[in-house]
């Protein structure tokens, strides 16, 4: 692309940045930081209940806060809808929009002619908690997406091709991306009663599609003094994370959301391996930052993940017994596990490097100076 072509570009449909959610957020936060040290102007849209700080610029980015409605089923949309009517007077180059629920907002940009790029995340509608009409809701959204005339992007190869095969719609892939860390202060674990390859680890959110449950189930019947770390939980009460909550065992750590990055940094690390339990969604960003880390992943056995962790780790089928025994298996070969883990971390380096993930993005903005 022409670097002396300067664009305006306003990112929509996440929480915001700092990033302090999930994948949305860091994507788009990798993304606009990158596009503004390019000279491009970024915008990115923030939930005013969750920026307390209220930061009028983040790593070269102009953030704008808008309110939500606190009711789970209509906060992305309620945000999204405020925001895109605040920047249609803007009048940015490119909008670029996270989340496929959004789709039904996206005709009012289009009303006004303007360049829209969605990017339409995993498949939320197999997603234990929406109820039945939200799942609804997601389908019906994915379908109305390729009915607009908007770019369609998929970060998973296996998005792209149910979109295209379901619906005959052309998707663009583009790939998530991850940083290549190591240990810098392991010291840090000490904090959490931790000590450097004497635990498992999993961060995730408490939610029956990612299996943190069936993960401590699997590590309980083990004899082992190594303990099993969970960072994450759950923003809503519900069953299945009381269930977590409710597990008496010493050797079990649940220490909550953490959005340091040394923290992480150390924590992932230093692992002995890696749990990615998640079996719903396109490419994981918890899976690509614990493979970047260096860790041994043992993911759960789908496409989604097979894509990604390809030959750099192992997998385990949704039965308490198989991941059991893949648990045991590191324990007594960790050497061999290591070696895994050092594929996993050339895969990462090869494949989903975010300067290479930008590069694709520009391409989309403006394919004639390509």
């Amino acid at each position: 692309m022409n670097s002396a072509k300067k664009m305006r570009i306003a990112i929509l449909g996440t929480r915001g940045v700092p990033a302090r959610y999930g994948g949305f957020e860091t994507c788009a936060e990798e993304i606009g930081k990158r596009l503004a040290a390019k000279g491009h102007d970024v915008l990115v849209y923030c939930r005013k209940g969750l920026y307390p700080e209220k930061k009028k610029e983040y790593c070269g980015m102009k953030l704008i806060y808008l309110p939500e409605l606190k009711w789970k089923p209509l906060e992305t949309l309620s945000h999204t809808f405020l925001s895109i009517f605040n920047t249609v007077g803007k009048r940015a180059d490119i909008y670029l929009v996270f989340n496929v629920a959004n789709s039904p907002l996206l005709f009012i940009l289009l009303l006004f002619k303007r360049k829209v790029l969605l990017n339409v995340d995993g498949f939320e509608w197999r997603r234990s908690k929406w109820s039945y009409l939200g799942k609804k809701y997601f389908k019906f959204s994915a379908w109305l997406a390729t009915k607009l005339s908007c770019e369609l992007i998929a970060d998973s190869h296996e998005i792209k091709r149910y979109y295209e095969e379901k619906y005959g719609r052309r998707l663009h892939y583009i790939a998530y991306g991850a940083f290549p860390q190591s240990s810098r202060n392991p010291s840090l674990l000490a904090q959490y009663g931790l000590d450097p390859q004497e635990y498992f680890l999993q961060i995730t959110r408490f939610e029956p599609e990612n299996n943190p449950l069936l993960s401590i189930e699997a590590f309980m019947g083990l004899e082992t003094e190594k303990k099993f770390v969970l960072v994450g939980g759950s923003n809503y009460k519900t069953h299945y994370s009381a269930q977590i909550y409710s597990v008496k065992d010493k050797r079990i750590k649940i220490l909550g959301f953490i959005y340091n990055p040394d923290i992480l940094r150390e924590l992932l690390c230093n692992c002995l391996a890696y749990v990615h339990g998640n079996e719903v969604g396109g490419t994981n960003p918890a899976l690509l930052n614990a493979m970047a880390s260096g860790c041994f992943v043992l993911a759960r056995d789908v496409p989604f993940n097979r894509e990604v962790l390809q030959v750099g780790g192992g997998y385990f089928g949704k039965d308490i017994n198989d991941l059991r025994e893949k648990l045991a298996w590191v324990l007594k070969y960790s050497q061999e596990a290591k070696k895994l883990a050092e594929r996993g971390t050339r895969i990462i380096k090869e494949h989903y490097d975010w300067n290479s993930v930008v590069s694709e993005y520009e391409k989309l903005f403006n394919p004639n100076d390509s």
